[in-house]
């Protein structure tokens, strides 16, 4: 059996994060969802349950930090190719999102960021499949 990945993320809106995410061109698993979560599916292996902030807190005794005012985490997520980068970004614009910085193309590797309505930070990224294999570049 393949590990999968459940990212938890609070929300203020879910109908509005939900909205977002289908967007960028995510799709939502109405299993697992209702008006206080939805099960975002990225892949057969990744889905991002948004939560509203009440609901998170069942889950954790910490409070529920702002991310548009301190780093939670960086999500990255891996794309086929610069194109669907640079797609994922124009769309997370698009339906609300802010770019979190231009793009850094390294030539083995090209990134850019944005975040969610709620400040929930992705990096979006394609790598060079022979520069994967061979591992980081030296830092000189």
């Amino acid at each position: 059996m393949s590990r999968s990945i459940f990212v938890s993320l609070p929300v203020a809106d879910v109908k509005k994060s939900r909205a977002f995410y289908q967007g960028i061109g995510f799709t939502i698993n109405d299993r697992f969802s209702d008006e206080n979560a939805a099960c975002v599916v990225i892949s057969d292996t990744i889905y991002v349950m948004i939560t509203t902030h009440a609901r998170m807190a069942d889950f954790t005794k910490l409070p529920i930090g702002d991310p548009r005012k301190q780093t939670q985490n960086l999500l990255a997520l891996s794309c086929d190719d610069k194109a669907s980068v640079d797609d994922m970004v124009t769309r997370a614009l698009a339906s609300g999102g802010s770019e979190g910085h231009p793009p850094e193309d390294l030539g083995f590797m090209y990134s850019r960021a944005f975040s969610d309505p709620d400040g929930h930070g992705w990096g979006p990224f394609w790598m060079d499949p022979a520069a994967a294999a061979d591992g980081p570049p030296d830092a000189g």
